[in-house]
């Protein structure tokens, strides 16, 4: 008899183990509202992105909140500072979910994403992050983005080109042994069509300083693709600046964020037009950019008023609307659902052809297979002709 006790005792210890170890523990069991989580920079050098993702984020809680939530359950956003270090995602995320955190917004950057992402996949929380591009970012079934990634913005830039240039020639200029600009370069001929002509000049040598050759090449071009950093690109823009038609076009992607306060640069000396590729233009002056403009520097002032903080306001409503959507197709999510229940619900959505509509990055947003965001982009101005040059 002792034995059979000894024995049951031990099959019952073996499947509780088991049991244990079979599902996910639920951090959201006492939640009252929807937990948003988001880790990013909000004081160091990058906090400028940081707090844009949190202040608009934020705005579209409150937003939604107002509205009655989703079914009456209200939202909650809460954003840990990781000053764009790596090192400190993993505290921030243990930190969030055992906070009862149920999906995310990622990270702001690139690096600490990597850190996320396999975090994230662990445990199955499904995250939409509105600015790490990286990308290896949206390497797993659970990880999406809100902005184009990095090898994307070839394709991308080149249905632009295609659309706005058939028939014409332009110039390409890059830099041929960097991975970020040969890659956008490989992903923009690739899918340029076949009507639009290039003429192709490069650089490979990080401390080039003399930029004749290329700027002869280049110097019948009226529109330049250069994807390419700021650095290489202003000092090409100095040395052509006379040699090129003044009403010539810069078109650069993600790369020439910055550019005009590039510290002993002028870009007002430039007399060509000086533009990049982007999915938000904070000078627009009608639709649904022009609203969340309006609102968020009535709210917060420009200072922190960028495309970081669009796509995160985006993201939020994006959510909302996979969540949304879920619900009307008879889906229960109650507000104490688990990570990884949830997880699994959006994950259904986003493989399934949800379309976020009317975003303020873009409309009919969706997203491929992937994880890799597929919208319009739209050529931002950063200067204009100079005046005299049209």
């Amino acid at each position: 008899m002792k034995r059979f006790l000894a024995l049951a005792l031990a099959v019952l210890m073996v499947a509780a183990m088991f049991a244990g170890c079979s599902g996910k523990k639920n951090y959201a069991a006492n939640n009252t509202e929807y937990v948003i989580g988001v880790s990013g920079p909000l004081t160091g050098g990058a906090a400028i992105y940081g707090k844009a993702v949190q202040n608009a984020a934020q705005m579209a809680v409150d937003e939604l909140n107002a509205a009655g939530g989703l079914n009456g359950i209200k939202f909650k956003l809460v954003a840990m500072d990781d000053k764009h270090d790596k090192t400190q995602v993993p505290t921030n995320y243990a930190s969030l979910l055992e906070g009862g955190m149920q999906l995310s917004l990622g990270t702001v950057t690139t690096d600490p994403g990597k850190e996320f992402k396999n975090l994230a996949k662990e445990d199955n929380v499904f995250f939409l992050t509105p600015s790490a591009s990286g990308d290896e970012i949206p390497e797993f079934d659970n990880g999406y983005q809100m902005c184009f990634a990095d090898g994307n913005q070839g394709k991308v830039a080149a249905e632009f080109v295609s659309k706005n240039y058939a028939g014409q020639t332009i110039g390409l200029f890059y830099k041929s042994d960097d991975s970020y600009s040969k890659g956008i370069y490989d992903q923009f001929k690739a899918n340029l069509s076949k009507d639009v002509k290039t003429v192709e000049t490069s650089f490979s040598d990080a401390n080039t300083t003399d930029f004749g050759t290329q700027v002869s090449t280049l110097k019948d071009c009226e529109f330049i693709f250069m994807p390419i950093y700021y650095q290489p690109a202003t000092l090409f823009m100095t040395q052509a600046k006379s040699v090129l038609k003044a009403d010539a076009v810069y078109y650069g992607c993600d790369g020439f964020d910055g550019i005009d306060s590039q510290e002993g640069f002028d870009i007002n000396s430039i007399p060509q037009k000086v533009t990049m590729l982007s999915h938000f233009n904070s000078k627009a002056t009608d639709g649904a950019a022009k609203t969340f403009i309006d609102k968020y520097v009535a709210k917060y002032g420009k200072d922190t008023l960028n495309q970081f903080g669009a796509s995160a306001y985006d993201c939020i409503y994006a959510l909302y609307g996979a969540m949304k959507k879920a619900l009307d197709a008879g889906k229960e999510i109650p507000v104490t659902i688990s990570a990884d229940e949830l997880c699994e619900i959006l994950k259904e959505q986003f493989k399934g052809g949800y379309t976020y509509e009317n975003g303020v990055t873009g409309e009919k947003i969706t997203w491929d297979e992937k994880g890799y965001v597929d919208k319009s982009a739209i050529q931002y101005v950063i200067k204009e002709a100079n005046q005299e040059a049209n």
